[in-house]
């Protein structure tokens, strides 16, 4: 009960208008998470057309989100987007205080993001596409639903009734974020846990970097077998196919880099510690 309200207070919940019968209530139960995913959640992004008006929603974004309901006719869904798309030259300078050469802000990364997902089989990114609205090409991908950021869950103290497995989940996520070249990583308010503590990562438009190097605080201690697995099945021929529309060659490459050095490391960490150690 107290991690409901918890929930409730922080605003995110979807509230139905009052007078509404039991049976309704229990017809129409708020959507938690995601509303679709895979290919369904591609074609109602793709083909659902604007039925409100944009809004501003986060004042410390800065690239200028904006918040706005698709309906397909069967459903209406909350969806972000966003058209950024800045090369910063020079040193851009992270909240965190690290001054990072060469970082390019852009709602492709987003799509980007999505794509290497899919190929993955990891579930925390909302669907992404990219579409034209407003006279301007931008990303386009759902609003995940009853949940709040992870700087928010620590600041009010929320704590999941299972800790293991919500670990594990955000250990998934940094090792998603370590593949991806995330830059903005220390910026937690880019991963939201919602209502049932799934995890989802939201924001990855300045990921991608050129370094091809890991970045030390993402190295996790341990790894899902899962997720590396598929990290290492990964065929390059596939990958540049798929992301070629959404990243340059060099981006390509340093990412196959990192997946490399990321597979070096766990093996190096195996060997020395043992499978039972390091993988879950």
């Amino acid at each position: 009960m107290k991690i409901k309200q918890l929930f409730v207070a922080s605003g995110m919940v979807l509230f139905l208008n009052g007078g509404v019968a039991a049976d309704d209530l229990a017809a129409e139960k708020p959507i938690v998470g995601l509303a679709l995913t895979g290919p369904d959640a591609v074609a109602f992004l793709q083909t659902a057309e604007v039925v409100s008006k944009p809004e501003d929603f986060d004042d410390l974004a800065i690239t200028s989100p904006r918040r706005m309901e698709l309906s397909d006719g069967d459903r209406t869904l909350r969806v972000i987007f966003k058209d950024e798309n800045t090369l910063h030259r020079g040193v851009f300078r992270y909240g965190d205080g690290r001054e990072v050469p060469f970082v390019k802000d852009s709602y492709l990364h987003e799509i980007a993001a999505y794509e290497l997902a899919e190929m993955l089989g990891f579930e925390m990114v909302p669907a992404c596409v990219e579409r034209k609205l407003f006279s301007r090409k931008g990303s386009l991908c759902l609003w995940v639903e009853e949940a709040i950021t992870e700087a928010e869950r620590k600041t009010r103290g929320i704590e999941p009734p299972d800790n293991d497995p919500f670990v594990q989940q955000l250990y998934d996520l940094r090792l998603f974020q370590q593949l991806i070249g995330d830059q903005d990583f220390s910026n937690i308010r880019n991963i939201l846990v919602d209502r049932d503590f799934r995890v989802y990562k939201i924001d990855s438009s300045m990921a991608f970097h050129p370094e091809n190097a890991l970045i030390d605080q993402l190295n996790s201690p341990v790894f899902s077998r899962r997720l590396l697995t598929a990290i290492e099945s990964l065929d390059r021929e596939q990958l540049e196919k798929r992301l070629k529309p959404s990243l340059i060659k060099a981006e390509v490459r340093s990412l196959w880099d990192r997946r490399k050095r990321i597979l070096e490391r766990a093996q190096d960490l195996i060997a020395k510690h043992g499978e039972d150690k390091i993988l879950y």
